[in-house]
């Protein structure tokens, strides 16, 4: 099912071209089960005043790359409502659009929506609906675990860790390492203030560690909102012998045991694997879970998209798609 055949069961993505260039990762056109044409942007900005109004901009999670800061000034985006807090704490205004329950559904127009959990991070949603072919869509955003995930004809996903051939695309999670660290005294862990920290929250309650942890601001005021039975969390000013900061804070806390949670190897301070993604062998055990007869890979930036769905078309697992490979077109409604 390459993009000709999509556009023979009634799907095109698009890659929507405006005057400022290329709006990031892409829009899905179709038809729904009333024949309607509908639009659903996908971790997108906003289409300009003189373009084609889209019928939804669809938030996955509320990380920067996947452009909700820019989407949730319109009317017409949707989020879960944990998204939907993160995004309003992070960028301090409202969101102007839909929210919903994860695992449940919701109508746009006649095209009813089904939501899943990614677990990458709070508040990060899959979505799933028909066309008016029956084709099964599945958007996911970027994915911790896949396997609430349910089988799809079409999965347009992510590849942030996709290229079989770099060794930095292999890793697993040190929780081990992780919990002795934290156990062993006075550390501070370098965590992003939103995903990676509640993340860390959540290992270090679910391991029976009871002691207040500190925080940075914003960490602090995103866990204590998003995050139930986070336990004691305090400020940096607090006695606490953990804490947890932005990465780029390490340098200004006093602390001997510095730390990073990241299965990248790119900063100063040693790291501990502690990932919101996937390696290359879940994506792929994702694309087996879900049986698509296509895959179209949509984010990151950069050739690792192109990399997976070659490894996916060699492996004759599935059709496979980057969006890079889509050319830019400004869409009109037929």
């Amino acid at each position: 099912m390459g993009i000709e055949t999509l556009r023979k069961v009634g799907i095109t993505p698009l890659r929507v071209f405006s005057g400022r260039g290329v709006k990031p990762h892409l829009s899905l056109s179709f038809y729904d089960v009333e024949g309607i044409e509908r639009i659903f942007g996908i971790d997108t900005t906003p289409f300009s005043k003189k373009m084609v109004e889209p019928d939804s901009y669809l938030i996955t999670h509320a990380h920067s790359d996947h452009y909700g800061k820019s989407a949730m000034s319109s009317k017409l985006s949707v989020a879960s409502k944990e998204t939907a807090t993160a995004l309003e704490l992070l960028h301090g205004r409202e969101f102007n659009g839909s929210t919903f329950e994860i695992e449940g559904s919701f109508l746009i127009g006649e095209t009813e929506v089904s939501t899943f959990r990614t677990n990458h991070t709070i508040g990060s949603s899959a979505y799933l609906w028909e066309n008016e072919c029956g084709v099964r869509i599945l958007v996911t955003g970027d994915v911790k675990d896949y396997r609430e995930l349910p089988s799809c004809d079409l999965l347009v996903t992510e590849a942030n860790y996709g290229d079989p051939f770099d060794s930095a695309c292999y890793f697993e999670d040190d929780l081990k390492n992780f919990l002795e660290v934290a156990g062993g005294g006075e550390v501070v862990f370098g965590a992003y203030a939103f995903g990676k920290a509640q993340r860390a929250v959540t290992t270090l309650r679910n391991s029976g560690f009871e002691d207040p942890i500190g925080m940075s601001q914003k960490s602090l005021n995103l866990t204590k909102s998003l995050l139930e039975d986070g336990g004691e969390l305090v400020g940096l000013n607090n006695d606490a012998n953990v804490w947890i900061v932005p990465p780029h804070e390490l340098s200004g806390i006093e602390r001997s045991n510095r730390f990073v949670l990241t299965c990248r190897s790119d900063y100063y301070y040693p790291a501990i694997h502690l990932s919101d993604h996937m390696d290359v062998r879940g994506l792929v055990a994702m694309v087996e879970h879900c049986q698509p007869e296509a895959t179209l890979l949509y984010h990151p930036k950069g050739d690792r998209p192109k990399k997976l769905a070659d490894h996916l078309l060699n492996e004759e697992l599935c059709t496979a798609i980057a969006a890079e490979d889509i050319h830019p077109t400004t869409p009109k409604r037929k």
